[in-house]
């Protein structure tokens, strides 16, 4: 059975992205993307495509072309709830729902990981010992929130 990827908004956005400032970032999303996807089973949410939709930004038509046949999990009222948990504790901003709604998905539909370049707010070691504290209490499994950077399969060639 493949391990199971949350794809967040920042992943589609920068595969197409061409700034200059983030090129490293966006050749490695499109190497994970081209060489490592096939490995798991990849999930987006609604949320994502909203923010998608939303966003003002270059290649807006090619990222929600690319993401749309996406597999989509289905919304929740838990979700919106686990999401509100984040926010009152502290764990996610409170101008930045998005960021504690696609925790909560990930979270909620027991993903393996949680795949984003969003190191400030989502990948970011100084947030896991409170997650995982919040999570045990909601009786909710931890994703592990990492990079593409991370999430690269070890070959036998590389010995």
């Amino acid at each position: 059975m493949k391990k199971t990827v949350y794809i967040e908004t920042t992943i589609p956005s920068y595969y197409f992205d061409e700034r200059a400032s983030i090129r490293t970032f966006v050749a490695i999303t499109r190497q994970w993307w081209e060489n490592e996807r096939s490995n798991y089973d990849i999930w987006i949410s609604e949320e994502v495509l909203d923010e998608l939709n939303a966003g003002d930004y270059p290649n807006k038509d090619k990222v929600l072309e690319f993401s749309i046949h996406l597999p989509i999990l289905p919304p929740d009222k838990s979700i919106i709830e686990i999401a509100q948990i984040y926010l009152d504790n502290y764990l996610m901003p409170q101008v930045l729902k998005g960021d504690a709604i696609h925790l909560a998905y990930a979270s909620f539909y027991k993903m393996d990981f949680l795949l984003t370049w969003n190191c400030n707010h989502l990948a970011n070691a100084n947030k896991r010992q409170h997650l995982r504290r919040i999570n045990t209490r909601l009786n909710l499994s931890t994703p592990d929130i990492i990079t593409p950077l991370e999430l690269f399969t070890e070959k036998k060639d590389d010995y």
